[in-house]
This record gives structure tokens, sequence and C-alpha cells, in this order.
């Protein structure tokens, strides 16, 4: 449990990283948006409140055997990941898994991909990430978890972008209300791009 000071610490935190990524959407030429929805025509991100009941600090459960999987993405292609463990977690009295997974094994970063109820109403329908670095979310009690941090994939901002689906590991049946919700304006599509 975080302290009331911690607390305070935790949410402006929260809102510091909310507002340096809509800054970065909305000026930097790095942005994954379109020029043309930069700047005054920036419809801005979405999210929920911040919510510490949706943080949790665990212990990652690692698989023995790393195995390889591959994960199909937005644009037909693949892209393969180590399952690398698994986070176990309580929420309204339920236990929940999500597995942890690493693109190989020099990355110091865990990428945890999820769907939940809230995908195709409140948040963007293929799912939301959390990305777990080895030197930042990594506590001496074990692993931060945060689901205020779930953020959308870029595909959610723009079809020319290709994004790795969810696992079915990681359909979760529950709603997640934290962290990203959906982009509110449509996703750009490339000129001549069907979808």
């Amino acid at each position: 449990m975080l302290s009331t000071d911690q607390l305070d610490e935790w949410r402006e935190q929260i809102e510091a990283d909310r507002e340096h990524k809509r800054r970065y959407f909305r000026e930097s030429r790095h942005s994954p948006l379109p020029s043309g929805m930069r700047g005054t025509q920036f419809p801005g991100l979405d999210y929920f409140e911040p919510d510490p009941d949706y943080r949790f600090v665990l212990p990652l459960v690692e698989h023995d055997e790393k195995a390889q999987i591959t994960v199909e993405t937005t644009a037909d292609g693949e892209q393969t990941y180590l399952r690398w463990g698994e986070f176990r977690f309580e929420l309204d009295g339920e236990q929940y898994t999500l597995q942890a997974y690493r693109p190989d094994r020099e990355t110091d970063r865990l990428w945890v991909p999820f769907r939940d109820q809230t995908n195709d109403e409140e948040t963007y329908g293929a799912g939301r990430y959390i990305d777990l670095e080895f030197d930042h979310h990594l506590t001496a009690d074990g692993w931060v978890l945060d689901f205020n941090t779930a953020y959308n994939p870029t595909c959610a901002y723009n079809y020319a972008y290709e994004c790795p689906m969810i696992p079915m590991d990681n359909w979760l049946d529950v709603r997640i209300e934290a962290g990203e919700r959906d982009f509110p304006a449509d996703p750009a599509t490339p000129h001549g791009h069907e979808h």
C-alpha cells in the first residue's frame, strides 16, 4: 500500500507522463500521428482517472522453459517473443494471470499486452500494452505492474503502423478501467490503404 504522500507523488507522476505524451503527440515530428492531426488539429488523448486499485507489486513467476511464440501483427506479418513469465493478481476477489514476454534474452524490458472487457467500448478494440523496464519497474518488493500506465498501440492512431496482436493467453475476462482510453478520433488511413 502507498502512503498518502506516496499516493500524491504517484498521481502527479501519472499525470506528468500523460501530459508529456500529449505534448509529444501534438508537437513532435516523430509523433505517430500524421502531420494533419498535429498542432491545432490534435484531437487529444483520453484516459481513465488514476486509480491505485489497478497498481500491483508482484513477483514474476518465470517459466522454466522460455518458449518462443509467434505473434501476428495488424499488417498480416509476424513477430516472435519469448514467453518469459507470468504475473498473478487479484481484482474484485477474482484471480487473473498475465503473461510477460521479451523480444529476446538481451532486452531489459518485459512486454505485457492485454485485452479486457472495456475493449470496443471505452478502450481500443485490439487491446493495450504495458512496458516494464528492469531498471525502472523492478523493486525490492517485486515488479510494479500498473494498469494506469497501459497505452494504445501506435496503430490505434495511424493504420500505417504495424502492431503485434494480443496473444489469447492475455485476454482478460474483466473490465480494466485504468490507463489510456480509445483515441477520440478515427485512426489516419494512409492514402490508398484500405482498412
